[in-house]
């Protein structure tokens, strides 16, 4: 698949979204714990070609999203990106701790743990609003679930979960079954 013109950016690269994941990808073996397989997709971001050819790619899974959720950290980089493309706005899914209260919290267990998400409780106005989540990697599916979940919480309406790489062999697409799931690299 080829990408010429998403939104208002034209990009002048013909690669395809999956071919530069694919070439940029690093992987880490037993990181960050032993049997764990990190995806680091920070050379794909880095390459300037490659982080606009992506960024269209999500935005053009929900051309009509409202609003991006962005799951933290690395989902930050993406969807910002992607809310400045599509004009919509962007909300920050953070890990708990780093915003002050009232805040909307989602606990989750993810391959090597349990964390907890968190939103600001109130002046988002989600409330009936479209939403699509993004974010860099699909593994297991547990913080996509959570992000989903916590936002329902807050009124909005996921239409959507975009994210840049899916590993099928952790299940996390059957976690997200009820959620239109795009992934631009399966592995």
């Amino acid at each position: 698949m080829e990408y010429g013109q998403v939104g208002s950016a034209a990009v002048t690269d013909t690669s395809s979204a999956h071919d530069v994941v694919t070439r940029l990808t690093r992987w880490a073996d037993d990181f960050p714990e032993p049997g764990v397989r990190f995806a680091d997709l920070t050379p794909v971001f880095s390459d300037a070609t490659g982080f606009r050819v992506v960024v269209d790619a999500l935005a053009a899974c929900a051309p009509d999203a409202e609003v991006i959720a962005a799951v933290d950290a690395r989902g930050f980089l993406l969807g910002g990106g992607v809310a400045r493309e599509l004009g919509s706005g962007v909300v920050a899914v953070r890990k708990a701790g780093k915003l002050p209260p009232p805040v909307l919290a989602q606990s989750y267990t993810l391959e090597y743990g349990t964390a907890t998400l968190e939103i600001p409780a109130d002046s988002l106005g989600l409330d009936g609003r479209s939403v699509l989540v993004v974010d860099d990697v699909l593994a297991t599916g547990g913080t996509i679930e959570a992000t989903a979940r916590l936002l329902e919480s807050a009124g909005a309406v996921v239409i959507g979960v975009a994210v840049v790489l899916e590993i099928a062999a952790l299940g996390g697409r059957t976690r997200l079954g009820k959620y239109p799931l795009t992934s631009l690299v399966t592995v």
